[in-house]
């Protein structure tokens, strides 16, 4: 789709498909979902709680060693009823390279 392109126009990242379970909370509520997919800069998280292009949301994802890791990012596009695309934001140094290594288990 001409929307889909766009939006990977736009990525720096490469992004890897990878299915993690996610907790997260934004102004609908907190939520138990899924990301689809996975990038140094952000992720798509497949859920049925209600977003706002530009909202701040708090996470967490299960990573492949069952840790959970707290993130935060901001909502850059919404399917509603499917779920929005996440860019991270404010990554340490250390949520980087756990980032990176997640994304190489993925490939």
């Amino acid at each position: 789709t001409i929307l889909k392109a766009m939006s990977e126009e736009r990525r720096n990242h490469e992004r890897v498909q990878l299915p993690l379970e996610t907790r997260w909370e934004g102004m609908s509520g907190r939520h138990a979902a899924r990301i689809s997919d996975i990038s140094l800069g952000g992720c798509y998280i497949e859920s049925l709680g209600q977003v706002t292009v530009g909202e701040s949301i708090s996470f967490e994802i299960q990573l492949p060693t069952g840790n959970w890791m707290p993130l935060t990012g901001e909502v850059m596009y919404s399917h509603p009823n499917l779920g929005f695309g996440m860019r991270f934001r404010e990554l340490s140094e250390a949520e980087r390279d756990l980032l990176a290594d997640v994304v190489e288990y993925g490939k």
